[in-house]
């Protein structure tokens, strides 16, 4: 059976450890050499990064977050042992860890890092899909010849480089598809190498829980709880006509993921699907004022990612977190697209208004989607607002000023609410 130090990277048949360094840390799989889609996951990123950063922090639980009201946006293992996860209220993890460090996070220093895995990763191949600052699909198909060594010994070569010049461990998934890839890079997780080949499918499969499946959350898991399916095995005894008249185009994925079938490409191009901001307050805030002042600057924000990308959104969408925790979540889509911060503002305010609560809020949020090129964006106006077009160039005109005098040049009056 082909065998992969990961250590030292020599390739041997069939050992439990390395015949060259004696390592433990060996990849055995019948399929090693030939599978080409891997996925790597950074383990705990961001804490991940501040330790490196700051050595007094090993060995220490880490929670990066915001503030007794926040969340957690990522724990290291430490802090995971106790229970803490991502997203959960910062309240929540401090309960279950109270000695924990607490870190604001350093979204700078944590991109600073993420370019410097791309670099490593655009040695080994074009085709790379981030998914995020620290995770990303690798499709290292026909580079055998170039780099003289299988896919399994580059991704374990990169991974390597990862821990000696950044500090920053990672884990690999690697298959024949990038489903089972992303599977299999959580399998064995913090600086894990896992391999599912294309042989072993359908028995790997069988017992697993359906919400292994990346993208079923709960609303979807309690869904498929009330049809009965809870494994892959459960899913293998309907017919895709079934699940497509049960979940719609959920279902049809569902029946080809429980064969283990993904026919997605690993696209270096892959679509920007929306872009949102969100903030939870440090009290519950219920004064209609202040509210009206976030919302602004949430879509200000939005506006100005969305233009700095060049993307307009023709559907706009509110979201509100009651101080209960349950969500609110309210969208509208538009006649055509837009990019400009005022409209985006006016409809997410629209949008508030029917809500039809005064709160409290513990959370808001606002955002758009179905992006498209900005070419044909905020094109037809409003019959109903004949000032939309004055407003439109008014704030054309202020985002020039402000690529010239700098973002603080010009500010609204609901800015400062």
């Amino acid at each position: 059976m082909p065998a992969l130090c990961r250590d030292c990277l020599t390739q041997f048949d069939d050992a439990r450890r390395c015949l060259s360094c004696a390592s433990p840390r060996v990849t055995r799989h019948p399929e090693l050499w030939d599978l080409s889609i891997a996925h790597m996951d950074c383990d705990a990123f961001y804490a991940s990064v501040e330790k490196r950063d700051d050595p007094s922090l090993e060995g220490k639980p880490v929670i990066i977050g915001g503030g007794h009201r926040g969340v957690v946006s990522t724990a290291c293992y430490v802090a995971r042992i106790r229970g803490v996860r991502s997203a959960m209220p910062m309240f929540q993890a401090l309960k279950l860890c109270p000695e924990a460090v607490v870190i604001r996070p350093r979204m700078e220093e944590y991109v600073k890092a993420s370019r410097a895995i791309r670099e490593m990763m655009e040695e080994l191949t074009p085709a790379i899909e981030p998914l995020s600052l620290d995770e990303a699909f690798l499709d290292m198909t026909g580079t055998t010849r170039l780099h003289g060594a299988p896919p399994a010994v580059m991704l374990a070569h990169l991974v390597r480089r990862m821990k000696t010049e950044l500090g920053l461990t990672g884990s690999i998934g690697l298959s024949h598809n990038k489903f089972l890839a992303k599977v299999a890079s959580d399998l064995d997780k913090p600086h894990g190498f896992s391999v599912i080949g294309a042989a072993e499918t359908m028995d790997f499969l069988r017992d697993k829980p359906v919400r292994m499946i990346w993208g079923v959350g709960a609303a979807a898991q309690a869904s498929l709880d009330k049809a009965g399916i809870r494994t892959f095995s459960d899913l293998l005894r309907w017919e895709q006509t079934d699940l497509v008249a049960r979940f719609g185009g959920m279902g049809e994925r569902l029946y080809h993921l429980a064969r283990g079938q993904d026919r997605r490409r690993v696209s270096s191009n892959a679509p920007m699907k929306s872009i949102s901001n969100e903030t939870t307050f440090n009290d519950d805030i219920s004064d209609p004022d202040l509210l009206d002042g976030y919302i602004w600057r949430m879509a200000e924000k939005v506006a100005d990612r969305a233009k700095a990308k060049n993307l307009a959104g023709r559907v706009v969408t509110l979201k509100l977190k009651r101080a209960d925790h349950t969500l609110l979540s309210r969208r509208v889509a538009l006649s055509d697209p837009t990019q400009l911060a005022d409209r985006i503002y006016r409809t997410a305010r629209s949008l508030f208004n029917q809500v039809g609560e005064k709160g409290p809020y513990r959370l808001l949020g606002c955002g758009i989607s179905d992006l498209s090129d900005a070419s044909g964006a905020d094109k037809l106006g409003d019959l109903l607002d004949p000032d939309a077009t004055r407003r439109s160039e008014a704030e054309r005109a202020t985002d020039t000023i402000r690529d010239r005098f700098g973002s603080k040049a010009i500010v609204k009056g609901r800015t400062l609410r």
